[in-house]
């Protein structure tokens, strides 16, 4: 493909927490203009002559496209079935579902398909790639002959580098399930406590960064040490579980303040284990998608985490606000009206 398929799905990622969000609606008026969309566990109908402007995202849903109907971007549908009979003016990607395209199906983009199957007509058009099985790349290097005169040389062995783009896909996707249903029982038992941990995260980002640095560049000095001293191998155990505690907590935190961000931005309100569940997922998400890119992926991620643990590290675990307001006391004796 001209673009990487990991770029692409990490794009895709990323452009969900950015698409506008509307009410499901499965039909429109014929001949009406649509804005794009994001649908959660709800079909879509894009009837002929309508045309939707913007993206088109859909989770857990079917999709049908009429004749003669336009969506003037990119469609992306995860565990659903998509039928085409319009046109698609940029890419289209089909995560666990079947995709089936008319003869009068027209794709300008590309035309993606992870887990499920395509069935095309021979009249329908892609103009970009069409992309239905994507291999794992198999790279040898050849055996480099041993030198002539020094004997038994060892030829040098061979290295197969292998990467499963799905597999690390879906391993993200469980991931990101498993952290939000944490996230959902933390905000039902520690509400108040994640409440600080973000508030501290949002308020001061430079500091959380900074004591999250701080702590990653501490921590491993403060176990060796205690693991060299024998006696304290039990306090090093207690501190990795205490700093894989304070990792999650912080993920929890930031996922819970997207939630918030997300709601706010359909004009919703909703209970705040569901705020939390679904922030976290997108969040996790997103983080999972960039982690993907190499070179730079371990960036983001370093930095979400880092800002994590600075949060909670600021909040000792959400106990106390931070920074902390100072409410000036008054001297008995003084009225303090007059």
């Amino acid at each position: 493909m001209k673009i990487s398929y990991k770029l692409f799905i990490c794009a895709l990622l990323l452009a969900l927490l950015m698409l506008p969000a509307s009410a499901v609606s499965a039909r429109g008026l014929s001949g009406s203009l649509l804005d794009g969309r994001v649908i959660f566990g709800d079909n879509f109908t894009l009837e002929s002559g309508d045309t939707l402007t913007g993206d088109l995202v859909v989770f857990g849903g079917n999709v049908m496209v009429e004749e003669d109907a336009v969506i003037r971007g990119d469609m992306v549908v995860i565990g659903g079935n998509v039928t085409l009979n319009g046109t698609v003016s940029g890419s289209t990607v089909s995560i666990g579902g079947s995709t089936s395209m008319s003869e009068t199906a027209v794709v300008k983009g590309d035309l993606v398909t992870v887990g499920g199957s395509l069935s095309r007509d021979p009249g329908s058009k892609v103009e970009g790639e069409v992309v239905t099985n994507i291999p794992a790349p198999n790279i040898q290097i050849p055996e480099v002959p041993s030198a002539p005169n020094p004997p038994l040389q060892p030829s040098s062995p061979n290295f197969n580098f292998d990467f499963n783009p799905i597999g690390s896909f879906f391993q993200m996707i469980g991931t990101a399930i498993a952290v939000s249903l944490l996230a959902m029982l933390a905000s039902l038992f520690l509400q108040p406590q994640v409440e600080r941990v973000s508030q501290a995260i949002v308020g001061q980002p430079v500091i959380a960064g900074s004591f999250g640095l701080l702590t990653g560049v501490m921590a491993p000095v403060v176990l060796v040490i205690l693991t060299i001293t024998i006696i304290l191998i039990p306090v090093a155990l207690l501190a990795i579980i205490v700093l894989a505690l304070a990792w999650l907590f912080g993920l929890i935190a930031i996922g819970t303040e997207v939630g918030e961000r997300f709601t706010r931005a359909i004009n919703q309100t909703w209970a705040p284990p569901l705020t939390a569940g679904l922030g976290t997922f997108l969040m996790m998400i997103v983080v999972g998608g960039v982690g993907l890119v190499p070179c730079i992926g371990w960036l983001i991620t370093s930095l979400v985490a880092l800002l994590g643990i600075g949060g909670v590290a600021l909040t000792l675990f959400g106990t106390r606000s931070y920074p902390q307001v100072v409410v000036p006391s008054t001297p008995s004796g003084v009225d303090p009206v007059g």
